[in-house]
């Protein structure tokens, strides 16, 4: 098989291509190492999941507290009911003693 000559239409590798890290950006800066960036990739990283999970936080406070809404209001109505009637016995109680 390895004499066969590949049909008249198929490309063939014509230059030599070295492995390794592509440089990023222009080739006028000098190429980042592995490291440097992993570095970036995760101080980009970092700075985008922060704000993301800033902004889902706020929207899960922001849904629980309409949901709280209405059951808050109606204890708190409750228990401003039993204070107010507590404090209009106490008076009534005074003014009975007087």
């Amino acid at each position: 098989m390895a004499n066969r000559t590949p049909p008249r239409f198929v490309p063939t590798l014509t230059q030599v291509v070295h492995s390794g890290p592509a440089p990023l950006g222009p080739s006028s800066s000098p190429a980042l190492s592995q490291d440097q960036l992993v570095q970036r990739v995760l101080q980009r990283v970092d700075l985008a999941l922060d704000r993301r999970v800033r902004e889902a936080i706020a929207s899960v406070v922001v849904e629980q507290t309409a949901q709280l809404t209405p059951l808050l209001r109606e204890r708190l109505e409750v228990a401003v009911r039993q204070l107010v009637a507590e404090a209009v016995a106490e008076e009534i109680a005074k003014t009975a003693n007087r």
